[in-house]
């Protein structure tokens, strides 16, 4: 999850080398500003948290949780006219 400003060039172009950098790490957009990636065990997570964390950028906050995938099966999901897919199972972490 992350609050990154965008009021200027510079901004801007720091959020979107950040959302780039998660991509291609493997996250995908869940939510406007919260990615989640599927890790398949504890050291894939720690991995990508290393990259995050070595690749901050230099305004903004960013927050990483990570839960098991059992635990994100069981969030319920209240929707209105928006729809999306999505795929749960209970076998391995997801990071939020």
């Amino acid at each position: 999850m992350f609050d990154l400003p965008v009021e200027t060039a510079v901004q801007r172009k720091s959020y979107r080398k950040f959302v780039k950098l998660l991509k291609s790490i493997g996250f995908i957009m869940f939510q406007e500003s919260i990615y989640v990636r599927l890790a398949i065990n504890e050291s894939s997570s720690k991995s990508a948290s290393a990259t995050i964390k070595s690749n901050l950028p230099k305004d903004g906050n960013i927050a990483m949780l990570t839960v098991t995938e059992k635990q994100f099966a069981s969030m319920e999901y209240f929707l209105g006219e928006f729809k999306t897919t999505i795929v749960n199972s209970d076998e391995r972490y997801i990071e939020i």
